[in-house]
């Protein structure tokens, strides 16, 4: 990830976060749930200590593809990076969202 805001957000996870999993080609939909298993670390691969990332590992798939039409489509979201900013790679989700989601793809918590 090299977009500033996105490296911004990244900075500002923590483990034991959690996070959606969309797929942004040809589907364009939330799939899935990651945990967040490390804190922000300089990205060991690049020379550039802005760079970060930080470790997931996979906690699960939701019951059915939330897709962005339907995320769109929800006034909860208007605020919702992914709608205003469809491009942007890490963004934040707040609680209502994040249980939106969760009740359109038939989990919850």
């Amino acid at each position: 990830v090299r977009n500033n805001l996105a490296l911004k957000h990244i900075r500002n996870m923590r483990r034991g976060d959690r996070a959606l999993i969309y797929h942004s080609g040809k589907e364009k939909a939330a799939v899935g749930i990651a945990q967040i298993v490390s804190n922000p670390y300089p990205d060991p691969e690049k020379s550039d200590p802005k760079l970060v990332v930080m470790d997931i590992k996979a906690a699960g798939r939701l019951g059915r593809p939330v897709t962005l039409a339907q995320i769109k489509a929800d006034t909860v979201f208007s605020d919702l990076a992914l709608v205003r900013i469809p491009r942007l790679s890490v963004m934040p989700v707040n609680r209502r969202q994040w249980d939106r989601i969760l009740k359109m793809a038939g989990r919850s918590g």
